[in-house]
Protein backbone atom coordinates (compact mmCIF):
# COMPACT_ATOMS: atom_id res chain seq x y z
CA UNK A 1 0.00 0.00 0.00
CA UNK A 2 1.36 3.42 -0.93
CA UNK A 3 1.93 6.24 1.52
CA UNK A 4 -0.88 8.09 -0.26
CA UNK A 5 -3.27 5.22 0.47
CA UNK A 6 -2.22 5.16 4.10
CA UNK A 7 -2.70 8.93 4.34
CA UNK A 8 -6.15 8.54 2.76
CA UNK A 9 -7.25 6.06 5.41
CA UNK A 10 -5.82 8.15 8.22
CA UNK A 11 -7.74 11.16 6.92
CA UNK A 12 -10.97 9.16 6.71
CA UNK A 13 -10.70 8.01 10.30
CA UNK A 14 -9.80 11.52 11.52
CA UNK A 15 -12.98 12.74 9.84
CA UNK A 16 -15.04 10.12 11.68
CA UNK A 17 -15.52 7.54 8.94
CA UNK A 18 -17.32 4.43 10.22
CA UNK A 19 -17.70 6.02 13.66
CA UNK A 20 -21.30 4.79 13.88
CA UNK A 21 -20.38 1.27 12.74
CA UNK A 22 -19.75 -0.27 16.15
CA UNK A 23 -21.66 -3.53 15.65
CA UNK A 24 -19.58 -6.61 14.81
CA UNK A 25 -19.79 -8.36 11.49
CA UNK A 26 -23.10 -10.22 11.44
CA UNK A 27 -21.20 -13.25 10.12
CA UNK A 28 -18.88 -13.23 13.14
CA UNK A 29 -21.75 -12.74 15.59
CA UNK A 30 -23.70 -15.57 13.96
CA UNK A 31 -20.89 -18.10 13.93
CA UNK A 32 -18.72 -17.42 16.97
CA UNK A 33 -21.11 -19.16 19.42
CA UNK A 34 -21.18 -22.22 17.13
CA UNK A 35 -17.42 -22.75 16.94
CA UNK A 36 -15.60 -25.28 19.11
CA UNK A 37 -12.66 -23.91 21.09
CA UNK A 38 -10.82 -25.71 23.86
CA UNK A 39 -8.79 -22.79 25.20
CA UNK A 40 -10.22 -20.72 28.06
CA UNK A 41 -8.74 -17.57 26.50
CA UNK A 42 -8.29 -18.33 22.81
CA UNK A 43 -6.29 -16.07 20.54
CA UNK A 44 -7.52 -14.29 17.41
CA UNK A 45 -6.20 -11.94 14.76
CA UNK A 46 -8.41 -9.29 13.17
CA UNK A 47 -6.80 -8.11 9.93
CA UNK A 48 -7.80 -4.81 8.35
CA UNK A 49 -9.51 -4.12 11.66
CA UNK A 50 -10.18 -0.39 11.27
CA UNK A 51 -11.38 0.99 14.59
CA UNK A 52 -11.87 -2.54 15.84
CA UNK A 53 -15.55 -3.43 15.93
CA UNK A 54 -14.77 -7.15 15.55
CA UNK A 55 -11.71 -7.10 17.80
CA UNK A 56 -13.76 -5.43 20.55
CA UNK A 57 -16.57 -7.98 20.13
CA UNK A 58 -14.09 -10.83 20.53
CA UNK A 59 -12.17 -9.29 23.43
CA UNK A 60 -15.39 -8.71 25.37
CA UNK A 61 -15.87 -12.48 25.11
CA UNK A 62 -12.50 -13.33 26.67
CA UNK A 63 -10.48 -13.55 23.46
CA UNK A 64 -6.92 -12.26 23.26
CA UNK A 65 -6.87 -10.28 20.02
CA UNK A 66 -4.15 -8.95 17.76
CA UNK A 67 -5.77 -6.14 15.75
CA UNK A 68 -3.90 -5.14 12.59
CA UNK A 69 -4.45 -2.16 10.32
CA UNK A 70 -2.45 0.25 8.16
CA UNK A 71 -4.05 3.30 9.80
CA UNK A 72 -2.47 4.44 13.04
CA UNK A 73 -5.40 6.83 13.50
CA UNK A 74 -7.87 3.93 13.51
CA UNK A 75 -5.65 1.99 15.89
CA UNK A 76 -5.40 4.97 18.23
CA UNK A 77 -9.21 4.94 18.50
CA UNK A 78 -9.16 1.21 19.20
CA UNK A 79 -6.40 1.57 21.80
CA UNK A 80 -8.49 4.15 23.66
CA UNK A 81 -11.50 1.83 23.75
CA UNK A 82 -9.42 -1.18 24.79
CA UNK A 83 -7.71 0.79 27.56
CA UNK A 84 -10.99 2.20 28.86
CA UNK A 85 -12.56 -1.26 29.09
CA UNK A 86 -9.43 -3.21 30.01
CA UNK A 87 -9.76 -5.39 26.93
CA UNK A 88 -6.95 -7.78 25.89
CA UNK A 89 -6.31 -6.23 22.47
CA UNK A 90 -2.86 -5.65 21.00
CA UNK A 91 -2.88 -3.07 18.20
CA UNK A 92 -0.35 -3.58 15.40
CA UNK A 93 0.22 -1.03 12.64
CA UNK A 94 1.27 -2.84 9.46
CA UNK A 95 0.93 -2.67 5.71
CA UNK A 96 -0.82 -5.96 5.01
CA UNK A 97 -0.18 -5.63 1.29
CA UNK A 98 3.61 -5.49 1.62
CA UNK A 99 5.25 -8.36 3.50
CA UNK A 100 8.49 -6.38 3.90
CA UNK A 101 6.64 -3.88 6.11
CA UNK A 102 5.05 -6.39 8.46
CA UNK A 103 6.41 -7.37 11.89
CA UNK A 104 8.44 -10.54 11.40
CA UNK A 105 6.45 -12.53 13.98
CA UNK A 106 2.97 -11.33 12.98
CA UNK A 107 1.93 -14.49 11.16
CA UNK A 108 3.91 -17.09 13.11
CA UNK A 109 2.80 -20.66 12.37
CA UNK A 110 0.18 -22.14 14.71
CA UNK A 111 -0.34 -18.81 16.50
CA UNK A 112 -4.10 -18.24 16.33
CA UNK A 113 -7.33 -20.09 17.03
CA UNK A 114 -9.29 -17.69 14.81
CA UNK A 115 -8.51 -15.29 11.99
CA UNK A 116 -11.06 -12.68 10.95
CA UNK A 117 -10.91 -10.59 7.80
CA UNK A 118 -14.01 -8.49 7.28
CA UNK A 119 -14.48 -6.31 4.20
CA UNK A 120 -10.80 -5.88 3.53
CA UNK A 121 -9.97 -7.20 0.06
CA UNK A 122 -6.68 -9.07 0.06
CA UNK A 123 -7.25 -12.62 -1.17
CA UNK A 124 -3.52 -13.50 -1.33
CA UNK A 125 -3.29 -12.86 2.42
CA UNK A 126 -5.63 -15.76 3.10
CA UNK A 127 -2.86 -18.28 2.40
CA UNK A 128 -0.75 -16.51 5.02
CA UNK A 129 -3.61 -16.62 7.51
CA UNK A 130 -4.06 -20.35 6.93
CA UNK A 131 -0.48 -20.92 8.03
CA UNK A 132 -0.95 -18.82 11.16
CA UNK A 133 -3.90 -20.90 12.37
CA UNK A 134 -3.49 -23.75 14.81
CA UNK A 135 -4.80 -27.19 13.92
CA UNK A 136 -8.57 -26.94 14.19
CA UNK A 137 -8.43 -23.14 14.00
CA UNK A 138 -11.09 -21.15 12.20
CA UNK A 139 -11.11 -18.58 9.42
CA UNK A 140 -14.00 -16.13 9.06
CA UNK A 141 -13.85 -13.93 5.97
CA UNK A 142 -16.36 -11.47 4.56
CA UNK A 143 -15.60 -9.69 1.28
CA UNK A 144 -17.47 -7.20 -0.86
CA UNK A 145 -18.72 -9.05 -3.93
CA UNK A 146 -18.72 -7.76 -7.50
CA UNK A 147 -22.30 -6.72 -8.29
CA UNK A 148 -24.44 -4.39 -10.37
CA UNK A 149 -26.80 -3.83 -7.44
CA UNK A 150 -27.01 -0.55 -5.54
CA UNK A 151 -25.20 -1.54 -2.34
CA UNK A 152 -22.77 -0.12 0.20
CA UNK A 153 -19.06 -0.50 -0.17
CA UNK A 154 -16.40 0.34 -2.74
CA UNK A 155 -17.47 1.32 -6.24
CA UNK A 156 -14.35 -0.02 -7.92
CA UNK A 157 -14.36 -3.76 -8.69
CA UNK A 158 -10.67 -3.69 -7.73
CA UNK A 159 -11.84 -3.75 -4.11
CA UNK A 160 -14.45 -6.47 -4.60
CA UNK A 161 -14.08 -10.20 -5.24
CA UNK A 162 -15.48 -12.09 -8.20
CA UNK A 163 -18.05 -14.83 -7.62
CA UNK A 164 -16.31 -18.00 -6.45
CA UNK A 165 -12.95 -16.30 -5.82
CA UNK A 166 -13.16 -16.49 -2.03
CA UNK A 167 -14.06 -20.19 -2.00
CA UNK A 168 -11.19 -20.89 -4.40
CA UNK A 169 -8.56 -19.45 -2.05
CA UNK A 170 -9.97 -21.49 0.83
CA UNK A 171 -8.68 -24.69 -0.81
CA UNK A 172 -7.21 -27.04 1.79
CA UNK A 173 -9.56 -25.88 4.53
CA UNK A 174 -12.75 -27.59 5.65
CA UNK A 175 -15.49 -25.20 4.53
CA UNK A 176 -18.23 -25.00 7.14
CA UNK A 177 -20.33 -22.31 5.47
CA UNK A 178 -20.10 -20.33 2.25
CA UNK A 179 -22.55 -17.94 0.67
CA UNK A 180 -22.66 -15.11 -1.82
CA UNK A 181 -25.38 -12.55 -2.36
CA UNK A 182 -27.14 -9.47 -1.05
CA UNK A 183 -27.51 -9.19 2.72
CA UNK A 184 -28.97 -6.53 4.99
CA UNK A 185 -26.50 -5.06 7.45
CA UNK A 186 -27.58 -4.42 11.05
CA UNK A 187 -27.77 -0.70 10.22
CA UNK A 188 -30.37 -1.45 7.51
CA UNK A 189 -28.13 -0.97 4.46
CA UNK A 190 -27.74 -3.60 1.74
CA UNK A 191 -24.37 -5.15 0.95
CA UNK A 192 -23.21 -7.64 -1.67
CA UNK A 193 -20.95 -10.09 0.11
CA UNK A 194 -19.01 -13.32 -0.20
CA UNK A 195 -18.87 -14.93 3.24
CA UNK A 196 -16.74 -17.85 4.37
CA UNK A 197 -16.43 -19.84 7.57
CA UNK A 198 -13.76 -22.55 7.40
CA UNK A 199 -11.56 -24.68 9.65
CA UNK A 200 -8.06 -26.02 9.37
CA UNK A 201 -7.86 -29.83 9.23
Amino acid sequence: MSQADQDKWNARYREGAYATRTHPSALLAEWLPKLDFREAHPRAIDVGCGTGRNAIYLARRCWQVDAVDVSEVALDHLTETASAEGLPITCIQADLEDATHRPADLFTADRYDLAVMARYTNLPLIDTLKGALRAGGYLIVEEHLVTEADVVGPRSPQFRVAPGALSDVAAGLDIIAYREGIVNDPDGRSAALAQLVARTP
